[in-house]
């Protein structure tokens, strides 16, 4: 089990899409020890799309997994980032 797997997520239209992606998060709760989630606000702007990062927990393939439903919600584009090599 490797600690060097970080996720990327870029999220389109964030009001409309982050139900569903909120619930493949909850589902897979117990492999994502860390969410920090990013997107431009100012005074007069709140960015309709977002970045997520996501430090996930568990064997590779139940991560890639992880990545593959997130890549079928409406909206989202997430990537693997394998830090061990």
């Amino acid at each position: 089990m490797s600690y060097y797997y970080v996720i990327g997520v870029r999220m389109d239209n964030r009001i409309s899409n982050s139900a569903n992606f909120q619930q493949v998060l909850t589902k897979n709760g117990c492999k994502i020890k860390a969410r920090l989630g990013l997107h431009e606000v100012g005074e007069d702007l709140s960015a309709t799309d977002g970045l997520i990062i996501l430090q996930p927990y568990g064997e590779k393939e139940e991560i890639e997994q992880l990545v593959k439903e997130l890549n079928n919600l409406a909206g989202i584009k997430a990537k693997l980032i394998d830090l061990t090599e």
